[in-house]
């Protein structure tokens, strides 16, 4: 087996140079970047640097899926995986692990690794690679490892007029054509020097989005303020889209650090855009956690993150810290993710402290997906107060053969097996319904599809050992009151970016939100028109104004509440 291994990585070595890159766009229709929760054929590793943590993420991942691991010393990278070291248990074997005599320069796989992508929605994957945002070449040319042992087409964004920069770790999709980003993408494109060791590309935020458009299918592109205290601006330090229209959302103490931006980022993000699904994103957030000393990267603490995991199919794989905040965290993410095996790894102790080094799990990973994806995409049920119709569960499935049928299956909690029914194909989706329920129910359910190849795929994917679940409630007894017309909060608080004016009615009114300097002059009017009752957000560009100190003022006409605001 080693043997056989070793010589596998020699000859795929030599032949590496042998395959072109592609610079030109992707000749397919419906382009589709793939989402991080699909189905993996492969997880990709460096191997150089905190081999403790590398090793146990893939006896975690092999379990999954094939683990590809770069190395430069294959013979070096064997042995240590197969003795017992601070990294565990001596693997029995390398099943499941293919290790690639290969050129790197760093560890963070995320950020220089190529990413999956589908031609006609769910057909062609190819990989797609940016220009590398550091001076490391061979790390920019690592992609072409993975594509020649996968066979995939590698498609590259360095020639003009689409040479973009760009990191892995700056980039989400929600597999439907959006995608998130900080700001950092504009900056390494506006070309402003030597940065890095390399020169930027000079792009405008039009042509930005226009490149990833045509390489990717991103017709969405959200891209949100830097973080103050963040020093590498890559938001898989703090937010993780874990389905289509849930974010995981590092939270900080009231205040402290990253915290007042965080939550003005993900408010603007909240009032300008919704989930494929066409509905609000849903929130969650997860505390991060501070060093021994009780120190946050705002006073010299390390950018500790629990949202900066990886999917590996069933099992997510995600940095720990200390139990007392790791229980917390495992606790949250089996809630947003359940059936999940999850998988903690120290990323914080004395020996393999990465999370010093501003990186974690999902820095040091990236996934491809499998060549023939079953697509399976449904808005889970919430909870409802109807006992008397029944549950429409409607889901998208896409498959390159053809969709041959979709299940739902469904229980009550407490009983120990799932009723099946048919779904029919009704447009694009596939529906069933679960019978109404008595009050106080939970019901929990999943789907299933069939291709016409005879794939067949199960949403969510560790069904049925993780489920969907909603409870049907008793009576509506709540009765809300609202407080007058006043600023409830401005955040962040002095402003440097897009901040958010939350606005508390007591019933709907015609109102005036305006922003003056301290001379009196009028310097922006966030809202002039009907203002809703209950609370509304609001927002502007503190970026584009003189530091200083500033007014801000609701006015209904019958009354007047002002607050100040520092420009920083």
């Amino acid at each position: 087996m080693r043997i056989k291994q070793f010589l596998f990585s020699i000859i795929f070595s030599l032949s590496i140079t042998a395959n072109a890159q592609i610079v030109t766009p992707p000749n397919f229709s419906n382009l589709r970047a793939m989402a991080e929760w699909e189905e993996a054929q492969a997880l990709t590793i460096s191997w150089t640097g905190f081999p403790a943590i590398l090793k146990q993420i893939v006896a975690a991942a092999r379990l999954e899926t094939l683990v590809i691991i770069l190395s430069d010393d294959v013979q070096g990278t064997e042995d240590y995986l197969l003795a017992n070291n601070t990294g565990g248990s001596a693997f029995a074997n390398l099943d499941n692990v293919l290790i690639v005599d290969a050129n790197y320069d760093s560890i963070w796989m995320r950020d220089y690794a190529a990413n999956p992508v589908y031609g006609n929605e769910v057909d062609s994957l190819i990989l797609v690679d940016w220009i590398y945002n550091r001076n490391r070449p061979d790390d920019d040319t690592s992609p072409a490892f993975v594509a020649d042992a996968l066979n995939l087409d590698l498609y590259e964004t360095s020639e003009p007029p689409y040479d973009l920069m760009n990191t892995g770790g700056n980039f989400m999709s929600d597999g439907f054509g959006t995608a998130f980003a900080s700001e950092l993408i504009l900056d390494e494109n506006d070309g402003n020097g030597d940065v890095n060791g390399i020169d930027y590309p000079i792009h405008s935020e039009g042509e930005i989005d226009n490149i990833l458009e045509t390489f990717m299918g991103i017709h969405t592109y959200i891209k949100m303020p830097n973080l103050p205290y963040d020093g590498i601006h890559h938001i898989d330090m703090h937010m993780k889209l874990v389905d289509e229209e849930t974010l995981l959302v590092s939270e900080y103490p009231q205040g402290v650090a990253d915290g007042p931006q965080i939550n003005a980022n993900i408010e603007y993000v909240l009032s300008n855009y919704q989930s494929v699904f066409g509905t609000p994103y849903r929130v969650v957030r997860i505390p991060a956690p501070p060093s021994t000393q009780g120190n946050y990267p705002d006073n010299q603490g390390s950018y500790r993150t629990y949202t900066n995991a990886v999917f590996a199919n069933r099992t997510i794989i995600i940095p720990t810290y200390r139990e007392e905040y790791d229980t917390t965290a495992l606790r949250i993410w089996g809630e947003v993710c359940p059936g999940y095996t999850l998988v903690g790894i120290d990323c914080d102790n004395t020996n393999n402290n990465i999370i010093s080094q501003s990186g974690a799990i999902h820095c040091i990973t990236h996934t491809v997906g499998v060549a023939d994806p079953l697509l399976i995409s449904h808005q889970p049920l919430q909870d409802t107060y109807d006992v008397v119709n029944p549950y429409l569960v409607s889901a998208y499935l896409s498959h390159r053969s053809g969709e041959e049928r979709a299940t739902l299956y469904w229980k009550t909690s407490g009983e120990s097996t799932f009723s099946a029914i048919d779904m029919q194909q009704v447009g694009d989706n596939w529906e069933a319904s679960i019978p109404a329920q008595a009050p106080g129910t939970r019901v929990q359910y999943y789907v299933e599809g069939e291709s016409v190849s005879g794939k067949i795929q199960v949403r969510p994917m560790p069904a049925p050992a993780g489920f969907w679940s909603f409870d049907v409630l008793g009576a509506v007894s709540s009765v809300h009151e609202f407080g007058s017309t006043v600023i409830q909060r401005v955040f962040p608080n002095p402003a440097g970016a897009i901040t958010c004016v939350e606005v508390n009615a007591k019933i709907g009114s015609l109102a005036n939100i305006t922003l003056h300097d301290m001379t009196g002059r009028l310097v922006h009017t966030l809202h002039n028109g009907m203002l809703s009752g209950g609370t509304s957000k609001f927002f502007f560009d503190a970026s584009t104004l003189s530091p200083g100190a500033y007014q801000l003022s609701v006015d209904t006409g019958v009354g007047k509440h002002s607050l100040a605001v520092m420009i920083k």
